[in-house]
């Protein structure tokens, strides 16, 4: 992915779009819930994801990803733009057996190669009312728009950055559309943001 450096942290957060707190019949949150996925999750387009044995639900989430460009601590929503590198498609590749079993989401969301970023920045589109898809094996599995959203990027970048110091290179992947489900090895996942172009990853089984 050009121009992007390794994040000290990715930053996700969890029901942030109507139409997916609709599908699942929830109340949308007064705040946003986040929740943190580790650096050495991250892989490129094109690299693969690893179905891990730990787990026998693995999912896709196809999300908008915030990468950040300069180091942010307490910045107002109005001026959080210029905090803001580009950006990108991401995959919020998930092991929901583990998170129903664990009560949270860290190892369920931790595992290496389950954070596919890519494949490049875009930095001169307008976040508000893009559209997003996510297919597998070319099949439509998600679609909505970022005007969906609960919270936009701006009211994001500003919430979480009063609770932690955001360094350049840091990545705040943005919720997950409806229509989330299953993956298996040989699948191709391929997730699509309007003015950024598609993020396409394979699975694979772990190595023996």
């Amino acid at each position: 992915m050009d121009k992007f450096t390794d994040p000290s942290k990715i930053i996700a957060v969890g029901l942030n779009y109507r139409d997916h707190a609709k599908e699942l019949g929830m109340e949308l949150p007064d705040y946003p819930l986040i929740f943190m996925k580790p650096s050495t999750s991250v892989i490129g387009h094109g690299d693969e994801i690893v179905f891990p044995p730990q787990t026998k639900e693995l999912h896709y989430e196809g999300e908008l990803a915030i990468v950040i460009g300069e180091k942010a601590k307490n910045v107002p929503s109005a001026a959080a733009h210029r905090y803001i590198a580009g950006y990108t498609c991401a995959n919020d590749v998930t092991a929901r057996d583990l998170q129903r079993m664990d009560g949270q989401w860290t190892r369920a969301k931790s595992f290496d190669t389950f954070c596919p970023l890519g494949p490049r920045i875009a930095d001169n589109i307008n976040p508000e009312a893009l559209r997003i898809q996510t297919r597998v094996n070319g099949q439509m599995k998600q679609y909505s728009t970022t005007a969906n959203m609960i919270f936009n990027v701006y009211e994001l970048l500003s919430f979480i950055s009063g609770i932690m110091t955001l360094l350049p290179g840091d990545v705040i992947i943005t919720g997950t559309p409806p229509g989330v489900g299953g993956l298996l090895p040989g699948d191709t996942v391929e997730v699509e943001i309007e003015g950024i172009g598609i993020l396409k990853n394979t699975v694979t089984a772990a190595a023996p």
